[in-house]
Order: C-alpha cells, then structure tokens, then sequence
C-alpha cells in the first residue's frame, strides 16, 4: 500500500509497541497514544472527511488527487476522487471496487484478497486491529523544521507484519487523537500521503453510498488483487 490508515473504531488495547530501542517511558506513551485513539473512536459508527492524495514514485512520478472519504463499520469505505479526474474506490464488506467513469472499467476483487493500499484502512471500519497488520509500532521523534508535524501532534511508525504489500507506515494524530495524516511505502520507492481535513463522527450515511453498482456501459474485470489499479 502506498499510504495509510487509520482513524476510528481501533481496538488497539493488545497494540504492540516498539520494543529494545526504546525506553520504557517511550514505550508507555505509545500505548497511551494507541489508549487515546482507541478511546476516541470506540464510538464512531461512521465518519466522513476531505482529503489531499499525494503519490510519489520515485524522483520523476508525482501526483496529487484530492476528494471526500467515508468510512462506516463494519467494514465499508468509500474514497470519491474529484480533482483532476473522478474516480471511485469503494469496499462495500465483502469486494472492493475501483472505477473510473472515463475508462468504462470496473475492477472487482474479494477484500481479503485486494492488496489496494486502502484496504488497511480497514482499521477504521472496525475490520481489522492495528496489531494485525504492524509487527512493531513506535513514535517518530519530532525533529522539528519544514513539513515537521504542529505542536501537540504525534507520529506512530507502523512496522507491518510479514505478507503486507508496504514496507513502512506512518499515522499523525493530533491532540484529540484525531488521524490527520497517514504516509504508506511500498517496494520500488513508491509513497502515498493522504492528509484529512473537516472530519465529521457519527453522521447519516445511506447504504447505498456502500453499494457500488455497475453502469451497462461498464466491464467488470474480476481480479485476485486489484494492488496498482489507481496508479
């Protein structure tokens, strides 16, 4: 996956934490980070933001897509992609959708075999734990400078687990424990940022929004992982 996750209802009660480097306090303060958010979103049913997409491939490949997300649980997430071209990928429980109304295709793949870099944010539909997908998880140290996390804000690195499709993840929470920011790579130099902004808990979200059904105009490809479909 080339971007990550985060941010609702996340049991993260058995979240591992980094262990050996780490001091005993830093290890403390990530579980009670994993506590805060874990507490935050306990609740949360459904949530709704804007986002900013950054993906990077190496030095010569950027591109920056911006659009709404939804998530709801269990298991369901829609990404409405508007600027610079519309596109859809959805999960409605059970496969995961990718669209684009331009190329009259629709890509079609069981969740548990997707390996979409969205899926882990399967963590905010209340489909997975953090525990899961991270082997090991431990806050970034605030190095200060340009592009440096605000006051009051904390990283946690996401070491995955054997048999991920990213090498690395990182989460930016906020003081309320809030998912404002989540970094993925992926193998070959590939990163994907995705940055939200005026997230909405707890709102009215129809079913339909989680049902994606095919145009007649659209093919369905069936796939066994539909990873690299949105590049």
């Amino acid at each position: 996956m080339g971007k990550l996750l985060l941010m609702a209802a996340l049991a993260l009660a058995s979240l591992p934490v980094a262990g050996g480097g780490g001091s005993g306090a830093e290890r403390a303060s990530a579980k009670a980070i994993a506590k805060a958010i874990e507490k935050h979103y306990e609740k949360v049913k459904t949530l709704r933001a804007v986002f900013l997409e950054t993906y990077r491939a190496g030095e010569g490949d950027l591109r920056v897509e911006s659009g709404t997300v939804y998530f709801q649980r269990p298991g369901r997430m829609r990404w409405d992609y508007e600027s610079p071209e519309k596109k859809l990928f959805l999960t409605d429980g059970h496969h995961a959708w990718f669209y684009i109304p331009a190329n009259h295709t629709a890509s079609r793949a069981p969740m548990r075999e997707s390996a979409d870099w969205r899926t882990p944010f399967a963590l905010l539909t209340g489909r997975a734990r953090l525990g899961e997908i991270c082997r090991k998880v431990s806050i970034v140290p605030n190095q200060g400078g340009p592009g440096a996390p605000p006051a009051g804000n904390t990283v946690l690195d996401c070491e995955p687990k054997t048999g991920e499709s990213f090498v690395d993840a990182q989460i930016e929470v906020d003081r309320e424990a809030r998912v404002v920011r989540v970094l993925v790579k992926q193998a070959g130099e590939i990163a994907t940022e995705v940055r939200f902004g005026d997230w909405r808990e707890n709102v009215a979200l129809p079913k339909s929004l989680f049902t994606f059904v095919p145009p007649k105009d659209v093919s369905v490809v069936d796939e066994n992982g539909i990873a690299g479909a949105k590049q």
